[in-house]
């Protein structure tokens, strides 16, 4: 299964939102790098290196920026009509779930769909080790448990 086909499924289990949301929000991680570890089963350290470089500058040059664009406009914006900035939002909205897609079709292809056989508690903590850090062990857990 793809990763993107595998993440979709993911996500529509109890808990995984909400523990992507916090991961990204509150501890600084790149949820598909997080779920591309745990689908790949833990890389091996070399491609996880490479990985999280991609991810962050992949984070840093085009996730951030338009999720920062998304979430200016969910507020009413003086001078522009309700319509047309929702209808923007959405607009954005849809871009950066497509930013989030490239980036995890590009993730596959490093792992080249080799699964490395490691849990996914385990895959998670490998995969904030290489980011540089920034998640708790409890974090890490509430995104793992609905992922086994």
């Amino acid at each position: 299964m793809s990763l993107w086909d595998w993440t979709l499924q993911a996500y529509g289990r109890p808990g995984v939102p909400e523990a992507c949301l916090d991961l990204q929000d509150a501890h600084g991680q790149n949820t598909p790098f997080l779920l591309w570890a745990v689908w790949a089963e833990g890389p091996d350290a070399a491609v996880l290196a490479e990985a999280a470089r991609l991810a962050k500058a992949w984070d840093a040059a085009v996730l951030i920026p338009i999720r920062t664009v998304r979430r200016t406009l969910k507020p009413a914006f003086p001078g522009v009509a309700d319509k047309a900035r929702e209808g923007l939002r959405e607009d954005i909205k849809a871009a950066e779930l497509r930013a989030e897609r490239v980036l995890m079709e590009s993730l596959e292809a490093l792992s080249g769909h080799h699964k490395g056989g490691t849990p996914a508690l385990a895959a998670l903590k490998a995969a904030v080790a290489a980011w540089g850090g920034g998640a708790s062990d409890d974090a890490l857990a509430r995104l793992a448990e609905p992922l086994t």
